[in-house]
């Protein structure tokens, strides 16, 4: 849709026409009167027709602004309210925090019952999905992602770096390489399609020499390959700080100690314009206390017995 008229210039006449002022009109816009009158003119001159005339000291509308301004009125008042309510929901709703399906399952939910969720200010509206969302337009408010904490246009602070390794169900482990390395041998990878490199980073670098399961498995997300050795189905490699949860409860071990830097980690990432945002500044500060406080990735009881003399790396 095009307008016939620059939209400054019915502003200032809509203002103008609803004071029947122009000083009044040039408060309420904020520019100068003379500012107001130029827009008058200008506006009067692309319609070809008069709109206001001065008699005596006032202001009087012509018969075709008396037909204009209304609607001029009643189109700018639909523009501010909905641009109002565009600014209530974003600062007053529930925080829509879109993230990883991944870091939903696996680091977020264990932690959701030390979530406030009852306090005003820490209301969530959350969604999962691969996409990361366009957050300078408004498709979402905050979000978590994974990578190396650059992205254009918005702010991001850094949660936790990641560091790789590779887990099974505890019954896998092995108490000596050698067991391990067959038991590897028999054993399915189901591993990300975004992990392939690093595995074989991880691998290249294992102690003793690569690891050859007995087939790989890709999957689109980290998330099934966690799920995927939690059933017994096979191994995975993973962040051993997203499976810290898992690892606690006795649902998976790492079955080497070997671990790799990820060289990237999860960062709550939110527009500039939502910095000084109290719901932001909630959920910053929660993730961050969460984050600092999460437990180690510890080796279970029976994976303390695992092929590898070196500690395990600190978390």
């Amino acid at each position: 849709m095009r307008l016939a008229a620059p939209l400054t210039a019915l502003r200032a006449f809509e203002a103008a026409a609803r004071h029947l002022s122009i000083k009044a009109a040039a408060g309420e816009i904020g520019v100068t009167p003379s500012a107001i009158s130029h827009q008058l003119r200008a506006l009067e001159t692309v319609l070809g027709v008069e709109l206001m005339r001065r008699v005596g000291p006032r202001l009087e509308l012509t018969e075709t602004g008396q037909a204009l301004s209304p609607e001029l009125t009643a189109g700018f008042g639909r523009i501010a309210e909905a641009v109002g309510l565009l600014k209530s929901e974003r600062k007053l709703g529930p925080l829509r925090l879109s993230m990883l399906p991944t870091f939903a399952a696996h680091w977020l939910s264990p932690r959701l019952t030390r979530y406030p969720f009852a306090r005003a200010g820490f209301e969530l509206l959350i969604s999962t999905g691969q996409a990361s969302v366009d957050l300078p337009a408004g498709a979402a408010d905050a979000a978590v992602r994974h990578g190396r904490g650059s992205w254009p246009g918005v702010i991001s602070d850094l949660l936790f770096e990641e560091s790789l390794g590779l887990l099974g169900a505890p019954g896998l482990v092995r108490p000596d390489e050698e067991s391990a390395r067959r038991q590897i041998g028999r054993s399915i990878l189901f591993l990300s399609q975004n992990r392939r490199e690093a595995f074989e980073r991880w691998n290249a670098g294992l102690p003793g020499g690569p690891l050859r399961p007995a087939a790989v498995t890709l999957v689109d997300s980290s998330g099934l390959g966690l799920k995927a050795a939690i059933d017994g189905a096979g191994v995975t490699l993973a962040g051993l700080e997203i499976a810290g949860q898992d690892m606690a409860a006795g649902r998976l071990a790492r079955l080497f100690d070997h671990t790799l830097a990820a060289d990237a980690g999860y960062h709550l990432c939110y527009p500039p314009a939502l910095q000084r945002d109290r719901r932001i500044r909630n959920l910053r500060s929660w993730l961050l206390a969460e984050a600092a406080g999460q437990p180690p990735s510890p080796l279970s009881a029976s994976a303390s017995a695992s092929p590898s003399a070196s500690p395990s790396p600190a978390q």
